[in-house]
């Protein structure tokens, strides 16, 4: 056996399969983005909503409030929101993070696609 590895050579593929594979991640990344944004200023919002709430809790905990609960507005205390606001925030940012690493992925494996089928950026007119 040899000691070598043979250099594998790209699948053959046509210009037009070789454009919608490279249109196709790129559409990927953008998709990415755009929940990543979305879910950080989901995040923003409920920090917002944390700092006013974490002030209530401290001077009034038995404060009532509001949480809408799957379309429904449901009447709560300050000190049982608190917690389930702060999971819900706590698990969306870990919800960005695990994105943020597929985008990383996806965006290394289109700058592999690129060289290896030595696409190139064009001027535009």
């Amino acid at each position: 056996m040899s000691a070598t590895k043979a250099k594998t050579k790209p699948p053959q593929l046509s210009e037009q399969e070789i454009l919608q594979t490279f249109n196709r991640y790129q559409s990927d990344l953008r998709n990415l983005a755009g929940k990543i944004g979305e879910l950080e200023s989901e995040a923003d919002e409920h920090g917002l909503v944390l700092t006013t709430l974490n002030e209530a809790l401290t001077e009034e905990p038995d404060r009532k409030c509001f949480r809408l609960i799957g379309g429904v507005l449901v009447e709560r205390t300050v000190k049982d929101v608190v917690p389930a606001l702060t999971m819900n925030r706590d698990g969306i940012l870990q919800a960005v993070g695990n994105l943020a690493e597929q985008y990383k992925t996806k965006e290394k494996e289109l700058d592999a696609f690129k060289e290896l089928y030595k696409i190139r950026p064009v001027a535009g007119p």
